[in-house]
């Protein structure tokens, strides 16, 4: 069984939401803003020029590692990463108009009493 180096994991589950069409569309801007026709980047990455056109038309879905491979020969490197999206306002700052409301003295008892909490919810806590 072959393993994944941990640092590549969330690449390769990217690959795997990608779409045909993303990795086609992808290849295409490549190899023209290199500059590059298909046979040209095929030869480079020493693979076949049917390989490189059927990916960009869509009809065959590149591996993770090929399309790697085609985009380094046309001079790019592909990254991921995933970046929260924020659907809304988040309801940790719903209590941020109350707390701006306190003198600091009251700040200071609330951060108090949250303290205590979490310090007795630390120790009741089953191992």
């Amino acid at each position: 069984m072959t393993t994944v180096p941990a640092k590549r994991d969330s690449f390769y589950a990217i690959m795997n939401m990608m779409d045909t069409d993303t990795a086609s569309r992808l290849l295409l801007e490549a190899r023209r803003r290199a500059g590059l026709s298909q046979r040209a980047l095929a030869r480079r990455v020493r693979t076949a020029q049917s390989v490189v056109a059927r990916i960009e038309s869509g009809t065959a879905s590149p591996s993770w590692k090929t399309l790697e491979r085609l985009l380094r020969g046309a001079g790019f490197t592909l990254s991921a990463t995933l970046t929260p999206r924020l659907g809304g306002r988040s309801h940790m700052l719903a209590d941020v108009p109350r707390i701006l409301r306190l003198t600091p003295e009251e700040r200071l008892i609330e951060l108090r009493n949250a303290a205590r909490f979490f310090e007795t919810a630390v120790r009741t806590s089953p191992p």
